[in-house]
């Protein structure tokens, strides 16, 4: 679909006729503030990207900018043991665990994490967290999605 649309934006863009971009593009989404289906969508491409092509693929694809990393938005990747398998805002994070991390009021979030990947295979979770963008604790939320038939999670969260 979105090559389709792609090649119907370049003929546009060929024959003279100006076309706006819808916000779906990374490059747009840039410009407007993210919501929770875009988190949500994109985390469920993630997974699915995951099982149907393997981490080490998919993880190209999560670190260089484009669908899967922009703006705020990137996808994170853990096992069930807590470890980061993939974290594109700090590469060298890769294999540390971050099962104890918790928020300012104590939460245990990557549990969370776990908790709704293994007992729902997606969700929602709420938490509050440093904004880099306002350098303020503020709400965020995360879409959560277990990789189909294996024990990899992937999510993507915005702030509120």
């Amino acid at each position: 679909m979105r090559l389709w649309f792609r090649l119907l934006v370049a003929g546009l863009i060929a024959a003279g006729t100006a076309v706006s971009a819808p916000l779906s593009t990374p490059a747009a989404a840039q410009a407007a503030k993210p919501t929770q289906e875009d988190a949500k969508s994109i985390t469920l491409k993630a997974a699915d990207l995951i099982a149907a092509q393997g981490l080490d693929e998919a993880t190209k694809a999560f670190n260089a900018d484009g669908p899967f990393k922009y703006g705020e938005i990137y996808v994170n990747v853990i096992d069930f043991a807590g470890v980061w398998k993939v974290y594109p805002p700090r590469p060298a994070g890769v294999g540390q665990s971050v099962i104890n991390v918790k928020d300012p009021d104590g939460r245990y979030i990557v549990q969370d994490v776990l908790a709704v990947a293994k007992d729902k295979g997606e969700g929602w979770v709420e938490y509050r967290w440093l904004n880099p963008a306002s350098n303020k604790i503020e709400p965020k939320i995360t879409y959560v999605k277990r990789v189909p038939g294996q024990e990899l999670v992937a999510y993507v969260g915005i702030y509120k």
